[in-house]
């Protein structure tokens, strides 16, 4: 896929697969084109050149930015977007998400009441509502504490292990990516440098007992980023 804004290229020939079951990274430096790569495959922008396996209807999108009600509960949340997701039989879908996301015990508290981390259980509930194959997930823990990270990515990660949803994030926290993801795709300035896996991506550098963040920025610097 290409997309351009005007001059500037954000995508330059981006291809890449993800398999039922995976978690990919999507990482790199700011303004290397990831959350517009997320955009096209969410169906919010259209690419300028090249094309997608699957229709944006078989895509969950969880932005960064959650957009829940917080004065509303954590069920009237899940309905209310039932609804628009035009689900068969929205008040079953709410109770399956509210099971598979462990919010039963706090469907009827307001949703600005839970902590960050339940908050944003419920942004990706949101996501989920339509049972898509494949989940896209932007910056998803950003806001969290390292506790509530943890947890969110125990979630995470079960979606893909036991529901078998193909997830795509995106994060600034490579380490995140080293720990979660079974293949990361490193963007930077629009263009794909790498795809494989976090090992892949260390190399030799682990021997050496350097970390994962420091191969990755050593990495970009030999690519000229």
């Amino acid at each position: 896929m290409t997309k351009r804004f005007g001059e500037r290229v954000a995508l330059r020939d981006v291809s890449f697969s993800v398999a039922e079951g995976e978690l990919l990274a999507v990482i790199g430096p700011n303004g290397a084109g990831k959350t517009t790569l997320l955009s096209i495959l969410a169906g919010i922008l259209r690419p300028d050149a090249g094309e997608l396996s699957r229709p944006p209807g078989e895509i969950g999108w969880v932005p960064q930015q959650p957009a829940v009600y917080s004065k509303l509960t954590v069920r009237e949340n899940l309905k209310l977007f039932a609804r628009l997701e035009k689900v068969a039989d929205p008040d079953a879908v709410v109770a399956r998400m509210l099971e598979q996301t462990g919010l039963t015990d706090r469907a009827d508290d307001e949703l600005g009441t839970l902590s960050g981390g339940n908050r944003q259980r419920v942004n990706i509930a949101v996501g989920l509502l339509a049972d898509p194959p494949v989940l896209l997930l932007d910056e998803p823990s950003s806001s969290l504490d390292p506790r509530q990270r943890e947890r969110l990515w125990e979630f995470v990660d079960a979606l893909a292990r036991e529901h078998r949803t193909s997830v795509i994030f995106t994060t600034h926290n490579v380490a995140e990516a080293e720990r979660w993801a079974d293949r990361v795709l490193v963007l930077a300035d629009g263009e794909v440098l790498f795809t494989g896996t976090p090992q892949a991506l260390h190399g030799d550098a682990d021997a050496s007992g350097v970390d994962f963040e420091t191969a990755f920025v050593a990495f970009l610097r030999a690519q000229g980023h």
